[in-house]
């Protein structure tokens, strides 16, 4: 219980706590970073906007539907799993221009291994083919990263440079690879990986995700209070633990029920029920699409990579680099290898993100992750990664993502051409920016 000072006169002055509103003691109990709130809150005002400018315009609100929703999430998985990457390279002060034709060519590459070199080999639809191609394309993603962090590290070249200069290499060697041509079809199991009816889980596969994913809440935040408690760490409010575990777990349950209340396609449901012997009734057969593959990837992702980033050496060595980058180098960080293993990780990133995009498209373009650089870049940015270094989020960067692609598809809804789309997008870049340094003026 926090009592009030006393003054040499006698007069009882209030604890700042005691000085706090309600608004701001909730905060601190709950220990919410309050950007995260900024970001919902501004993701929920554009879907409600988007939503009720359909429903005035045309009579109709297509945006906070079930099909829209699943269709907004399997869009922002590419773009998510690059920008959780994209974190670590701008927390540590570099950045990296090159990510999207290091997709293209990872794309390129897969498409070839597939279609022209391992059908002559291991047969056509044997079932090592996607599993090769994938660690083929992460692989080439991670070597390629790993040289544009030898070449800034060791070669002292900027990373601006370096990874403009990747830009322009990669997208032309994909081109010179598949000689401008659209490689396709992928492996049937591969493609699953790019979503669609078949490429989900379904809704038992959902409810099971989703009753593992409020278990492993509960646990976290029970795992939390215990090792508050034996380092002898302020405790949150019982009742603040018990709201983030309720509002957590809402939400994935909703999330389950949102995913499950999208059916497949009613052509999809007869060519289904044909192959295995199902007699559709009248009123049609109801099958949930449930979470789809590349969702759970992305999630996967966003797990590790915050474990990597705040349970593990390496991550702490990230912040102390941003933070400092002459300090950490005097305090015995390697820098230099630890930039080379930070651009290694994003290029590999970017192999697992080529597998999504071109799994989705069930082909392999040239032009494949065109300009995914500037979205993966205002993704981060978006999500609270400043540019200035030190600071910065994996769950920051998802959500981010998931802003840029609700604007994308909001404007695609309601009939705006792309020049206004890059219009709006490069706005909403730019203040970002300029919110996050109103941010970092406002916390020092």
């Amino acid at each position: 219980m926090t009592r009030p000072t006393t003054t040499s006169t006698g007069t009882a002055t209030a604890s700042p706590q005691a000085a706090e509103g309600p608004a701001a003691r909730f905060l601190r109990a709950t220990e919410l970073d309050t950007r995260l709130l900024g970001m919902v809150g501004a993701l929920v005002l554009i879907w409600i906007g988007f939503h009720l400018y359909g429903y005035f315009a045309n009579g109709f609100g297509a945006f906070l539907t079930p099909r829209n929703l699943w269709n907004l999430s399997v869009q922002t998985a590419s773009i998510g799993i690059m920008a959780t990457g994209m974190v670590l390279v701008i927390v540590t002060r570099h950045i990296d221009l090159s990510v999207g034709s290091i997709l293209g060519l990872c794309a390129i590459m897969m498409g070839v291994m597939q279609v022209y070199v391992l059908p002559d080999y291991l047969g056509l639809g044997h079932p090592l083919i996607w599993l090769i191609a994938v660690l083929t394309g992460m692989a080439l993603g991670a070597a390629i990263g790993a040289l544009h962090g030898f070449l800034i590290a060791f070669g002292g070249i900027p990373s601006f440079i370096v990874t403009l200069g990747g830009l322009l290499v990669w997208r032309g060697a994909a081109f010179l690879v598949a000689r401008g041509e659209t490689i396709s079809p992928v492996d049937a199991t591969f493609a699953l990986l790019g979503g669609g009816p078949y490429g989900a889980v379904g809704a038992t596969g959902s409810w099971i995700v989703g009753l593992l994913a409020c278990a492993g809440i509960i646990l976290l935040i029970l795992n939390g209070r215990k090792q508050r408690r034996k380092f002898e760490f302020p405790l949150r409010p019982v009742w603040a633990e018990v709201f983030l575990a309720v509002v957590g777990c809402g939400i994935v349950i909703g999330a389950v029920l949102l995913v499950n209340a999208y059916p497949w396609p009613k052509g999809i449901v007869n060519q289904y029920a044909q192959a295995n012997g199902l007699t559709v009734p009248e009123g049609g057969l109801f099958i949930s699409h449930g979470f789809a593959i590349p969702v759970l990837i992305l999630v996967a992702v966003g797990i590790a990579m915050t474990f990597l980033m705040t349970r593990t050496r390496f991550g702490r060595y990230v912040f102390a680099i941003g933070g400092n980058p002459e300090a950490a180098e005097l305090a015995g960080i390697n820098t230099r290898w630890m930039t080379v293993k930070i651009f290694a990780l994003m290029g590999l990133l970017c192999g697992l993100s080529s597998v999504v995009a071109s799994a989705r498209l069930n082909s392999a373009t040239n032009a494949l992750g065109t300009l995914d650089e500037l979205y993966v870049i205002a993704s981060a940015v978006i999500g609270g990664t400043s540019l200035g270094g030190g600071i910065g989020t994996i769950y920051g960067a998802i959500i981010g993502a998931l802003v840029m692609q609700s604007l994308q598809t909001g404007m695609v809804l309601i009939g705006f051409d792309a020049a206004i789309q890059q219009v709006v997008v490069g706005s909403v870049l730019v203040l970002a920016v300029y919110l996050d340094k109103l941010y970092r003026t406002r916390a020092k």
